[in-house]
């Protein structure tokens, strides 16, 4: 028998002494008062480590890096946090705004940009080192950023009701700039469709959507839904919808309305309203199950202790499920068989099995909101 190399011989007697975790199974948790984020394993529907001083999480995202090692986490402060999910501690930390609402990673993992209302415009910086590569005033607040293939990112304007494309393939520190002018007014966040095609925004400052086909030789904003709400009485928005919680199944759109306990229902070819679902109040989020046969959406308060279950064939509810107070947030595992719950007011994260609908896990959470896990890296529009 031909004897192993001694380097070979001296790994396989080794004792494994520490356990392995794959970047695939984890995610990252918001504990939005605490100012720290967990790391947590969906396949063990565990949490592995707390990482504090991020500053002011309460309205924070996050995106990861393609290989899913690194998570960046946007403050509400301006802070830019680059977290080592392998070794679970913070590689970089950035202040690099005033008041941030959000940020995205180019589809080559190389720019991470930033949408800012304080100071304003965009920021992109390198994904490695977090060094500014461009800054971009816009002379408003700006919402709704998203990645679109090619190192390009596009964005909405508050202000002005205009919409942004940043294309940085040629020149990272000097984008090519194209601006889509009436968007609409007060457009309050934004989406792109997960084929990179369509720009979604939505408007705060009237009625109606505005779409722009990206695809298109020359791309033009269309309104739909201009009259979606118009003969309803408006009710007091306890909290705005977010667009990155709207979700196309099948054929459709599943899109929140605002001030409204309804679901809308879209043809995703023509734009027009296909239907509408009676809620049990206003949505926030409507997330579609990975497989696209169910939507699970949110509430705004006094209605935040439920999450209902709607069938995408039928648009019927056919859950109405309480976790507790404070659901701020869902996220599904990547093949959809499991839902995480951060239940805020309860300090816990709750796990639900999506075809029995049966509490099958619980993980404790310091006030808990966003949760995202790394399959999100290959995601478009995230």
């Amino acid at each position: 028998m031909r004897a192993l190399p001694l380097a070979a011989a001296l790994l396989l007697a080794a004792p494994v002494s520490a356990e392995v975790y794959t970047t695939g199974e984890l995610g990252v948790v918001i504990e939005r008062a605490a100012g720290s984020v967990l790391i947590v394993s969906h396949t063990r529907r565990a949490a592995l480590a707390r990482i504090e001083g991020l500053g002011d999480l309460s309205h924070a995202s996050v995106t990861f890096s393609p290989d899913q090692r690194f998570a960046y986490v946007f403050g509400r402060d301006g802070g830019l946090t680059k977290i080592d999910l392998t070794t679970q501690t913070i590689a970089n930390r950035v202040i690099q705004g005033g008041n941030a609402i959000g940020g995205a990673i180019s589809d080559d993992g190389r720019l991470v940009a930033v949408s800012n209302y304080e100071p304003g415009g965009v920021k992109v910086f390198d994904a490695d080192t977090l060094e500014l590569v461009a800054d971009i005033p816009m002379e408003s607040k700006t919402v709704g950023l998203a990645d679109v293939p090619g190192s390009r990112f596009i964005v909405s304007t508050w202000d002005s009701g205009q919409a942004w494309l940043l294309d940085h393939s040629a020149d990272p520190a000097n984008p090519e700039i194209t601006v889509f002018e009436n968007v609409g007014a007060n457009p309050y966040d934004a989406l792109v469709t997960g084929d990179g095609r369509t720009y979604i925004v939505g408007l705060f400052g009237e009625k109606g959507l505005t779409a722009i086909d990206l695809w298109a030789d020359d791309p033009q904003p269309v309104r739909f839904l201009p009259d979606y709400g118009k003969d309803e009485p408006d009710l007091p928005v306890y909290k705005m919808p977010h667009l990155q919680g709207w979700t196309l199944a099948g054929d459709s759109f599943a899109l929140p309305a605002v001030g409204l306990h309804q679901l809308l229902w879209v043809d995703a070819a023509t734009l027009t309203e296909s239907g509408r679902t009676d809620l049990h109040g206003q949505p926030v989020f409507a997330l579609a199950r990975p497989d696209q046969r169910e939507i699970w959406v949110n509430f705004a308060p006094p209605d935040n202790d439920t999450v209902q279950v709607i069938d995408t064939m039928t648009h019927e509810v056919i859950q109405t499920l309480t976790p507790g107070p404070g659901v701020l947030h869902m996220e599904f595992t990547p093949r959809g068989r499991e839902v995480w719950l951060s239940v805020r007011d309860e300090n816990r994260i709750e796990i639900r099995d999506t075809r029995t609908y049966e509490v099958i896990g619980e993980v404790e959470a310091q006030a808990p909101s966003g949760i995202f896990f790394t399959d999100r890296a290959y995601r478009l529009g995230l």
